[in-house]
């Protein structure tokens, strides 16, 4: 079994960009791990269907610290497509051995580790599941 608390890891999980709530969102979620109880707010800024600012709250493990860090850390110019794209790919590597993903998020590779720790991929996918929530909602709402 890999080491899933790898250097890489806890280098992400301790340097999370964009921490703290936003004033003004335009669209925000919350996310929560049933299993082990993590949780990720998201709010977003959002211009043209792309993301413009991020902010975060998490209260995870260091697996979901570490994938909350990489969103942040790419988020901006992010549209749903792309998000909901990542979250799938993590979703395939984490439970069915699925390669990482590609583009933006590639730095979720860095999580390949925690593959054998099923009771750790919810906490891991809480940030992309929560930031897609976010984009589909400012997606459905009217621009004032």
């Amino acid at each position: 079994m890999a080491d899933p608390y790898s250097t890489e890891v806890l280098k992400l999980a301790a340097e999370i960009p964009h921490l703290g709530r936003l004033t003004k969102p335009d669209a925000s979620a919350r996310k929560v791990s049933r299993i082990c109880g993590s949780a990720i707010d998201v709010d977003l800024v959002v211009e043209d269907g792309r993301i413009a600012d991020v902010g975060l709250e998490v209260n995870a493990c260091a697996l979901g610290q570490a994938a909350a860090s990489v969103f942040a850390r790419d988020a901006i110019g992010a549209d749903l497509v792309e998000v909901a794209g990542a979250r799938d790919a993590l979703k395939a590597m984490l439970k069915t051995g699925g390669p990482p993903p590609e583009g933006r998020f590639a730095g979720l590779a860095a999580l390949e580790g925690a593959r054998d720790y099923p009771a750790r991929h919810g906490s891991i996918m809480l940030a992309f599941e929560a930031a897609a929530a976010a984009l589909e909602d400012a997606a459905e709402r009217p621009r004032a």
